[in-house]
């Protein structure tokens, strides 16, 4: 037995690190069509690309790892079934349930290991992530000065280079408008040639300006009407540029360590406490606030301004305004219908905060569920995979990859659907978050069912033959 189980792991664990990092190198792949323009043309560093990639890579994983349980398990069985390798072990006596169970003990300790990763791992995972891509969005496109073309990418400056020399360093016919006073296009710099070079820490700009002129528009703000202009010659100047703005500056993590993403279960427990107390305690002042308001909110503030006998009518059966006039009952009216409008704009207000805040809360409360649902997401997959490959009998990556790929679709667009269902709040946050695995648990055991009896799931002379019984009973 022990030399099985040993050929069934070396079976089982070849397809499985082989279609997880192929699935993990498509979800990079699509992480990066998705956020390509914001990484091309900012030159970044290969390190600042490197780190982006692996924690982009980790995040993926709770995508990438049941995928690859399910095809590999499928593969596996198939490829024992395809080379009736499955057969010959029945003959020997050995059921399937016992071929499965090495596979099934290595399936738990996947499980075990994918919450210790949802819990301790991901959550870090998530911060360096979002962090560095957070940098990396707000981070200028490089220095790129083009020929004919102004730029103006340096900050209180636009420049326009005609020509630049084969050794990146020359450039000719140079216009630079300086707009660091915010007058406008005041201070005009010309210049035949001039020579460029960018310091090599990448922190300024060097420039030297050889024989041109200098134009500065004066502007006196006291007299408007006398505006007189300065033309300076020089032969060579040197201009420095700082380019600080275009080094990538890191983010505080302090600053994203409290988001619902980057926390662990204890954290999410206390947080979504927190939000539960708060929102109860805001919705009692809510209500307070209210409550003396009440009467003029259903009763004056339904009637129209053109009503006003009415109103003065329905104001005098209030006992204390026996005693008022005309004009005090007006009075009254004007200020109940104030109050009856700001009481309602102060419940608008605080409804649309205590939607937000119940959306944050069930963001949190998806969150703490996704930490189990990834554990047995890997378990349900497997037991469906693995006897499926068993009554199908194809191995290899052609119709287990597609069978795979229906399947998990089937299981993603459930998750989402349930999670979105939950943010919502049309859904209890238990039953969205395990709606895909209620679903497709009963299709694994009865899959799994079928296969150890050998129950001709796919045999199609067997649903024929079913098929012909069923109604030739119903024609009799």
């Amino acid at each position: 037995m022990k030399k099985l189980y040993r050929l069934i792991l070396r079976s089982y664990l070849g397809p499985l690190v082989l279609t997880f990092f192929i699935a993990l190198f498509i979800l990079v792949m699509q992480f990066l069509w998705k956020y390509i323009d914001d990484l091309v043309g900012k030159g970044l560093q290969w390190q600042v690309i490197g780190e982006l990639l692996f924690y982009a890579s980790t995040t993926f994983v709770p995508l990438a790892l049941p995928l690859a349980i399910l095809l590999s398990s499928l593969m596996t069985f198939g490829n024992l079934g395809e080379r009736y390798e499955l057969v010959a072990i029945k003959s020997a006596g050995i059921s399937l349930r016992k071929v499965m169970k090495p596979l099934v003990i290595l399936s738990v300790g996947i499980s075990i290991f994918a919450f210790f990763f949802s819990n301790n791992i991901l959550p870090v995972a998530n911060l360096k992530f979002k962090s560095i891509l957070y940098d990396v969005r707000q981070q200028k496109l490089s220095l790129n000065i083009r020929e004919g073309i102004f730029y103006d990418g340096i900050e209180g400056y636009v420049m326009r280079i005609g020509k630049k020399d084969k050794d990146g360093i020359t450039i000719r016919d140079i216009m630079i408008y300086d707009h660091s006073s915010r007058m406008g296009n005041t201070t005009v710099t010309l210049a035949e040639w001039g020579k460029m070079i960018q310091s090599e820490d990448g922190a300024t700009l060097e420039l030297t300006l050889f024989d041109g002129y200098n134009y500065d528009e004066k502007t006196d703000k006291r007299n408007e009407t006398k505006r007189p202009f300065q033309r300076t010659y020089f032969s060579e100047q040197y201009r420095l540029f700082d380019l600080s703005d275009f080094k990538m500056m890191r983010t505080d993590e302090e600053l994203f360590r409290n988001h619902y993403q980057m926390l662990n279960l204890d954290q999410l427990g206390k947080a979504g406490d927190s939000l539960r107390k708060e929102n109860q305690v805001r919705t009692t002042g809510l209500l307070r606030s209210t409550e003396m308001s009440y009467f003029y909110h259903n009763q004056l503030d339904s009637v129209h301004f053109a009503n006003i006998p009415d109103t003065i009518r329905q104001i005098s059966n209030i006992p204390a305004c026996d005693s008022l006039t005309k004009a005090e009952m007006l009075q009254v009216y004007d200020m109940a219908m104030n109050s009856a409008r700001n009481t309602r704009s102060n419940v608008e207000f605080n409804r649309a905060d205590m939607d937000a805040r119940n959306v944050l809360l069930r963001k949190h409360q998806v969150e703490w569920h996704r930490k189990f649902t990834l554990s047995i997401a890997c378990l349900v997959l497997f037991f469906i995979g693995a006897p499926l490959g068993a009554i199908i009998r194809k191995g290899g990556l052609g119709l287990p990859l597609v069978i795979s790929v229906v399947f998990f679709v089937i299981y993603h667009v459930i998750s989402m659907t349930g999670e979105k269902s939950v943010k919502a709040g049309t859904m209890d946050p238990f039953l969205g978050m395990w709606l895909s695995s209620i679903v497709l648990l009963p299709l694994g055991i009865l899959l799994t069912l079928k296969a150890t009896t050998d129950s001709p799931l796919f045999d199609l002379d067997s649903w024929k033959k079913f098929m012909f019984t069923l109604f030739s009973k119903k024609s009799r």
